[in-house]
């Protein structure tokens, strides 16, 4: 059966998104590097590249005008008098192409979740929908992002891929995402540590990958990114 079209992958497809989330190992000087790493290694291979490194890093990644950047997270209509949130006209402003939303570490309530897909898109940014389970990606999916990631929070930054140790959490996702939500781009996440893994997800119907650990608590960050690359 042939995919359902898609409108153009603002983000670029199939896509490799790395999550850097906020261990110390990758923070400032070493998250510059690491970006700049990918962006390499993204021209190299011909892969659509992307990165979301910890809030106080995102203008200066950006700034380097070398790959795309997302945030990690935004709250929803939290522009102007409060304190410690991170509102997507900030995100906007930092340089930053999009965000994730909704991820398993720092949810978001579902209509909290479509409050930040539609500011993202008022914004001309794009969203990273996360989802826990194909149930969860048919409802996010009714916000119709760009993207949504399938990822099992009880695989995220373990040594088991979704892809090997759940592939039918992937097939149902894909088709539950694509039955509400046909032009979005799906991703899968949770245990990602190898081309395998990564050529495995591509082959269950996504459309990319949303990594982490495997890179972020890597030895050699630059040779984890390779590996995976090596998938596509």
């Amino acid at each position: 059966m042939p995919r359902p079209r898609r409108e153009a992958a603002p983000l670029g497809a199939p896509l490799f998104l790395l999550n850097l989330k906020t261990y110390p190992s990758v923070a400032g000087e070493r998250a510059l590097a690491i970006a700049e790493a990918l962006a390499r290694a993204g021209r190299e291979t011909g892969v659509s590249v992307a990165i979301a490194p910890a809030t106080p890093d995102l203008g200066r990644v950006a700034a380097l005008g070398e790959i795309v950047t997302l945030a990690q997270h935004v709250d929803p209509a939290t522009s102007g008098p409060a304190t410690g949130f991170v509102p997507v006209p900030s995100v906007a402003a930092a340089g930053a192409r999009g965000s994730l939303v909704n991820h398993s570490e720092h949810p978001l309530s579902l209509t909290g979740s479509g409050r930040a897909v539609g500011e993202l898109r008022d914004a001309g940014l794009a969203a990273v929908v996360c989802a826990r389970d194909p149930s969860a990606a048919r409802r996010l999916a009714a916000f119709r992002p760009p993207y949504l990631a399938i990822e099992p929070p009880e695989l995220i930054g373990g040594t088991r891929a979704v892809s090997t140790a759940r592939p039918e959490v992937v097939v149902r996702g894909v088709a539950a995402t694509h039955r509400v939500a046909p032009k979005t781009h799906v991703l899968c996440g949770a245990g990602i540590r190898s081309r395998r893994d990564v050529r495995r997800s591509l082959e269950l119907g996504a459309e990319g990958v949303l990594v982490a650990s495997a890179v972020a608590l890597a030895p050699t960050p630059s040779s984890a990114i390779l590996e995976l690359l090596a998938g596509f």
